[in-house]
């Protein structure tokens, strides 16, 4: 699913509120980390990722591998935060709001 503006703007004011629930290290990407990015990520379909300030990764790279690895979408980088959005068709809870934008 492309986002428009509306929706990412939508996103981005949910996920305000939300604390980074994973957190990318000095390790960078690892297996691990996209498994616990996916277990998240389906079961709340909007999160926020922490690049802590000993990770020498670049943001962006990051960002976008992780998208792409994942089939999710970044919505937004603020900081060193990440915030990445991905529909769940079981059990859709952000996903509903987000169609009728």
């Amino acid at each position: 699913m492309k986002l428009n503006s509306k929706q990412r703007d939508f996103l981005r004011k949910e996920a305000h509120d939300l604390d980074p629930i994973v957190r990318i290290g000095k390790d960078g990407m690892s297996h691990n980390l996209v498994e616990s990015f996916l277990q998240a990520i389906e079961s709340r379909e909007l999160i926020k990722v922490k690049i802590l300030q000993n990770s020498e990764v670049d943001k962006k790279e990051v960002a976008f591998e992780l998208a792409e690895k994942t089939g999710s979408e970044l919505v937004g980088i603020i900081g060193k935060t990440l915030i990445f959005y991905k529909e769940n068709k079981d059990n859709p809870v952000v996903s509903e709001v987000l169609k009728k934008i």
